[in-house]
């Protein structure tokens, strides 16, 4: 039986200048003297980070492990050992600048979760574990391995320098030879619930304070090239051409048009140009351009290419031009849980916060490990939609707001029949 109608549960609370302190403290390595932090994974200052974060979760009465993937897994025993563990965390790497919240905030809230347990002496049903994701700003490699969604070829995950992921998982822990063994079964976790900072400005638009996340978008990306002819911008008169900027630019607007053409909240960005030979008195002889497309909904995305391939056979005939386009990258969207969106909003209600329902356009580590099992996201505001950026920032108090839901709502998923998928 479960111990979650125990007054003592009914008041348990997080310590939020706990949290606060762990926070500005792990937010220490990798500081810039011009601000922000520099933690990209597999650096020195990515290894201090992981060691002092395993330092916290065992002071917090976890046992912690480090899978093949590079993942830290701090567990902390349920009554039940042999039950399904519910789940947390996100990543500790940051981009080459960013701020203190990205990730940091969800597995310091989870850990904050664990150690108001540990405090009070108290084990729920379930085991708790919370997971450090390894590599989540690029190759995603930590929860792609737990979903077991890595590809076989090594060179794929080679970091920019050419460093290969055999060697960068040997630094951390990890053992790319073994990686298909960090592919966890589905009854091994029953639930997994990340927390987050929104990193858009939706939540402070409406004011609400709490973003109950309804799923991850999918993600298409393309590389379109597009080949004219260059020629002398004086002497080539208007109907004599094959510019290829010309074809590029109406590429950038049809993917405008395609995006708001149809009913939904897919966004598509033409956010990438190279042209070339790039001289202001030559006719443009080649482009290069790059498009994302993302949604929540798979049916969407495969809508949204049609529509774009048929209006670039288009854009290639009447501009006179030749347009290749590939497809760079295929990830799909990964829905959350009703049963865990209802017990946050129920536990928001509750406590008396406003709320709303939102997809994260952003990708996160959840979007993997809910291909496994049920998944839900807590966010939390970022100041003017800002992250990725030393300006990043979301308050002491909803830091705090979003942790003590995130408590809560463990809570109450230890109370309830969650199934894996």
């Amino acid at each position: 039986m479960t111990i979650t109608s125990s007054p003592i549960l009914s008041e348990l609370k997080i310590d939020a200048a706990r949290l606060d302190r762990s926070l500005h403290e792990l937010a220490q390595i990798g500081k810039l003297p011009q601000g922000g932090i520099s933690r990209v994974a597999f650096t020195p200052e990515d290894l201090l980070a992981r060691q002092l974060v395993q330092t916290w979760m065992i002071e917090a009465g976890m046992t912690v492990r480090t899978d093949a993937a590079g993942n830290i897994i701090g567990r902390y025993e349920g009554l039940n050992s042999d039950a399904g563990a519910i789940a947390t965390g996100s990543h500790i790497d940051t981009v080459p600048t960013g701020g203190i919240y990205d990730g940091c905030l969800g597995v310091l809230a989870g850990i904050e979760v664990v150690r108001a347990l540990h405090d009070r002496a108290i084990r729920l049903y379930h085991p708790i574990e919370v997971i450090v994701f390894t590599d989540e700003e690029r190759s995603v490699i930590g929860s792609k391995g737990m979903a077991g969604e890595v590809l076989e070829d090594a060179i794929y995950y080679a970091r920019l320098d050419g460093t290969p992921i055999q060697e960068c998982l040997d630094r951390i822990g990890g053992n790319w030879s073994q990686i298909a063994t960090a592919k966890r079964k589905s009854g091994e976790m029953v639930a997994f619930v990340e927390l987050h900072v929104e990193q858009g400005g939706v939540l402070e638009y409406l004011d609400k304070p709490i973003g109950i996340v309804t799923g991850v978008v999918g993600q298409y990306r393309f590389a379109v090239n597009v080949i004219g002819r260059a020629n002398h911008a004086g002497t080539t008169p208007m109907n004599m051409r094959k510019d290829a900027l010309v074809a590029a630019s109406e590429i950038v607007l049809a993917v405008n048009k395609i995006a708001c053409s149809i009913d939904g909240d897919q966004v598509a960005t033409v956010g990438y140009l190279n042209v070339s030979p790039n001289a202001t008195n030559t006719v443009p002889g080649m482009v290069d351009l790059r498009i994302d497309m993302r949604d929540l909904a798979e049916e969407h995305l495969q809508l949204l290419t049609a529509k774009l391939k048929a209006e670039i056979n288009i854009i290639a005939r009447t501009t006179e031009t030749a347009i290749s386009i590939q497809q760079t990258l295929h990830i799909r969207p990964t829905l959350a849980d009703p049963q865990i969106m209802k017990s946050i909003e129920g536990i928001c209600q509750n406590m008396g916060i406003a709320y709303t329902h939102l997809p994260s356009r952003a990708g996160h580590d959840a979007q993997e490990i809910g291909r496994f099992t049920a998944m839900g996201m807590i966010f939390v505001p970022s100041r003017a939609g800002v992250s990725h950026s030393a300006d990043e920032y979301t308050s002491f108090e909803e830091c705090a707001r979003g942790a003590s839901i995130l408590l809560q709502t463990f809570l109450q998923l230890d109370n309830l029949d969650v199934k894996s998928r």
